[in-house]
């Protein structure tokens, strides 16, 4: 399985929020955007110059499976950015698909933004998502309740981890 990274485009945007519209995805990846409309402009957004997110799409064998992005970007914050991703093709789910995807972004992050922290966020309950942020070195930082939800920050010390 070959996974890439791809440019994210207003046609990927679009065709993301229609195939994590399904209530499996949505049940542990909470949208801002409500319609296909908002996720389009909200991309829009994220390119104009010194825009506080970036994002890439996930490739697998040349096809588009997915997105990985990060937000809050701020080099002078604590973590310096925000991470997230989903790979929304149930066929390659707990294949190591978003495991690959988030750890060639971290290194394109890295440099681009002089990233040192990267925080995450994840229900308790999804499991492959706490699997994929402990394999890229992401550690537990906190458990609390969001909206009666159980649910847990992560971080990594992009710095330590190079140790």
């Amino acid at each position: 399985m070959d996974v890439a990274l791809g440019s994210r485009t207003a046609e990927t945007a679009a065709i993301y929020f229609e195939k994590t519209s399904n209530a499996a995805i949505r049940g542990v990846l909470p949208q801002k955007a409500q319609t296909v409309e908002e996720a389009v402009a909200d991309f829009h957004i994220s390119q104009r110059p010194g825009a506080s997110s970036f994002g890439r799409t996930i490739l697998v064998d040349g096809q588009y499976v997915g997105d990985v992005w990060c937000y809050c970007i701020d080099p002078d914050g604590m973590p310096n950015a925000m991470v997230s991703y989903c790979v929304f093709e149930p066929a390659l789910w707990g294949r190591g698909a978003a495991t690959r995807a988030l750890k060639l972004f971290l290194a394109e992050i890295t440099p681009k933004y002089a990233v040192k922290t990267v925080g995450a966020f994840t229900y308790s309950r999804n499991l492959p998502s706490i699997r994929v942020l402990e394999k890229n070195g992401f550690q537990l930082m906190e458990e609390f309740l969001e909206g009666g939800a159980a649910s847990r920050y992560y971080q990594l010390d992009i710095c330590q981890k190079k140790e």
